[in-house]
């Protein structure tokens, strides 16, 4: 329904993002613009609706991490519908084989993952902390892959969180309600999915505990956010 719809404008805003990923002169901020706007129209197109809460709890300062459950392949998209604020993202090598995804993860500065070779996991842990200490923003999947139970999670693993122990920079949890469904069911029907951005762990608060604790409060908070919005929205 995406592709059909924007038949038209896709091959323009496959060019822009080629582009974009091309040019070294192009700012972070104006290539996040551009993701974001093809992301919008193509929700539009696809009659997806995605609304969010919570967006006064994103950080006022960059240099943060969002840390969302994990439903499906439309999990980022939600993000660059909602979130105003530019962010990267890390994301499993096989993802970064496919063409226009290739380009958006250059454009972006996205990080691929290969999740069976553990020296270069932790060379991305180690890079992703760099940068967010430079001031970037990122998004990590902390379950690792995505759950094929709806808005049921899987275990968070605590080394996802590494990175933001060694930046010492805030962990924003975040709750996705239904993002499974564009993607993942095979309907054309029109879909609401929903991001909660909840408040942001500071790193005063977990400096003293271990990852696999850490991973434990933001799954349990991003449950019960779940469990919350599920019921009253």
């Amino acid at each position: 329904m995406m592709v059909l719809r924007l038949f038209l404008k896709a091959p323009y805003y496959a060019l822009c993002i080629l582009w974009y990923s091309k040019n070294n002169r192009v700012t972070y901020e104006k290539a996040y613009e551009l993701v974001r706007r093809v992301t919008q129209e193509a929700n539009r197109a696809g009659r997806v609706t995605v609304k969010s809460y919570g967006l006064e709890n994103i950080p006022k300062e960059n240099g943060f991490i969002f840390y969302p459950n994990h439903q499906g392949l439309y999990d980022v998209l939600n993000f660059l519908e909602s979130c105003p604020v530019p962010f990267a993202f890390v994301i499993k090598k096989e993802m970064g084989n496919v063409f226009l995804v290739r380009r958006v993860i250059k454009a972006l500065g996205a990080i691929c993952i290969d999740r069976e070779d553990v020296r270069q996991a932790m060379q991305v842990i180690n890079q992703v902390a760099e940068e967010v200490k430079r001031g970037r923003n990122f998004l990590i999947f902390a379950e690792g892959t995505r759950s094929k139970n709806g808005n049921q999670l899987l275990p968070f693993k605590g080394g996802s969180f590494k990175s933001a122990v060694k930046a010492k920079c805030p962990i924003v949890p975040c709750a996705l309600i239904d993002s499974f469904k564009p993607f993942d069911e095979k309907s054309i029907q029109p879909v609401t999915v929903k991001v909660i951005y909840l408040p942001a762990l500071y790193y005063e608060e977990y400096k003293d505990k271990k990852t696999v604790e850490i991973a434990e409060i933001v799954k349990t908070r991003i449950e019960q956010a779940i469990h919350e919005y599920q019921a009253c929205f």
